[in-house]
């Protein structure tokens, strides 16, 4: 069907073409127009990142030198505070206690896991060669965000009812 109505287009504009009046001008090129936007290709809609080769062709890949922080361990602390947060989730509704010092070490844990996800996702997809000064604003953004919400937290701990009794008033609202 489409390429029906860009053949029908297609001879229009000829058609037009030939005709050298002043008035089919407009026509002939809005039919251009629109049969070169039906033959084109597919168009990104974000232009690529800035591209630089470094090296020859044969220069092997360069290696990141090994990191315990950035590695096996990182992603096994960020499996622990994941797991942590299940039980310390539970424990306060299922005792049926709401202990400030629970509530504050899951406040913390909340953070904790919530800055540390958004900072892998920062690593992942914002590479530090190709886009250094993103890089940086993304990352001071986070460690910005991430203080803000820790103060916030600790003024909702220590002049409100807590993060667990809040959850428990929404609960039974």
């Amino acid at each position: 069907m489409a390429s029906i109505a860009r053949s029908a287009l297609l001879k229009q504009a000829t058609a037009a073409s030939r005709m050298s009046s002043f008035a089919t001008k407009p026509v002939v090129n809005n039919a251009l127009r629109a049969a070169a936007f039906h033959t084109t290709s597919r168009r990104d809609l974000l232009p690529p990142l800035p591209q630089r080769v470094d090296g020859t062709i044969n220069d092997p890949a360069p290696v990141p030198p090994t990191s315990p922080s950035h590695g096996s361990y990182h992603w096994t602390m960020d499996r622990l505070v994941a797991a942590s947060l299940i039980p310390l989730t539970i424990t306060p509704f299922a005792a049926g206690s709401l202990n400030p010092t629970l509530d504050a070490v899951l406040c913390a844990t909340i953070l904790i896991h919530s800055h540390t996800g958004f900072q892998n996702i920062i690593v992942d997809y914002i590479p530090k060669k190709r886009t250094p000064r993103a890089r940086k604003i993304f990352t001071w953004g986070l460690n910005a965000a991430t203080v803000v919400v820790g103060l916030a937290l600790y003024e909702f701990e220590t002049t409100d009812v807590g993060l667990t009794e809040a959850v428990k008033r929404v609960w039974t609202a």
